[in-house]
């Protein structure tokens, strides 16, 4: 049987396509006691409330009709951010060169969050390699917490 997830971006690849855009990533999590389903989408250019508002109500009556959730959830269909969290090989590479926030499960040298350029990432380990100013520092998978792409002002 698949996965939430997977059924979902699959039901929602027609009505993202028609919009214009691509699936960025969707999560199925339990927040504060309730369940939301979210699908996140990225285009060119950015995804506004057009795009989201299509999307939603397309994807809506298709998840009723199909019906793959036991209980009941909250459908959020939204952009995935310029801030968006970096997860597939496929993201690192694509985003190679830009600046990141790197969240730590431990403190390093007292810090817990690393604001660098993603300067490299390795497939088959998950490390991910750091421009933090003159240095250069190497993160095994198993201590990175989180990567985010980091809007810079």
């Amino acid at each position: 049987m698949k996965k939430i997830t997977e059924l979902t971006a699959e039901l929602a690849a027609p009505a993202v396509a028609e919009a214009g855009c691509t699936i960025w990533d969707v999560e199925y999590v339990k927040e504060g006691g309730t369940w939301y389903l979210r699908v996140l989408l990225d285009k060119e250019g950015g995804v506004d409330i057009l795009d989201c508002e299509a999307v939603s109500r397309k994807l809506s009556d298709l998840l009723d009709e199909a019906d793959p959730i036991e209980g009941s959830y909250t459908l959020e269909v939204g952009s995935a951010g310029a801030e968006r969290a970096l997860k597939r090989p496929s993201d690192f590479r694509r985003f190679l060169g830009s600046p990141v926030l790197v969240k730590l499960y431990r403190a390093l040298d007292g810090r817990k969050e690393l604001p660098g350029v993603l300067e490299a990432y390795d497939e088959a380990s998950g490390s991910v390699t750091l421009a933090l100013g003159r240095e250069t520092l190497t993160l095994a998978k198993k201590d990175v917490a989180l990567v985010r792409l980091r809007v810079e002002f």
